[in-house]
């Protein structure tokens, strides 16, 4: 993943993002390089990107604009919103002092390795 400005749109990091999935473990096979289905909201509805993502084998699930909310999405989305939110517990990481992306970035990585180990604690 990238860093980008904060008043950047979410949808112009869509497709970098998705060059970046690293292979799914599993089945000895060939692993498979991308996701079988995108979950998104109304921000990515937008014809280019349905497309974009058909042509790379990954079929959109997108909520549409100008529909009612309640269309199932919001299940798979809560979860996913959630864990984005959990890096902004650490004080370092939700108010940003840091100019240089590298010290950022390896800040989120130690907040993603605290995240990790209090979860797996919690398990044992």
């Amino acid at each position: 993943m990238s860093l980008t400005g904060g008043n950047r749109n979410d949808v112009t990091q869509l497709l970098p993002l998705l060059d970046k999935v690293p292979p799914v473990a599993g089945l000895v096979a060939r692993p498979r390089r991308r996701p079988d289905m995108l979950f998104a909201e109304r921000g990515y509805d937008h014809d280019k990107y349905r497309r974009l993502l058909w042509q790379r084998g990954i079929r959109p699930v997108i909520a549409e604009r100008g529909q009612p909310h309640g269309s199932g999405l919001g299940i798979f989305r809560w979860a996913v919103e959630r864990t984005i939110t959990w890096p902004h517990g650490f004080r370092r990481l939700r108010i940003r002092g840091e100019q240089r992306d590298d010290i950022h970035e390896a800040f989120l990585g130690l907040a993603t390795c605290l995240i990790t180990h209090r979860h797996v604690r919690r398990l044992c």
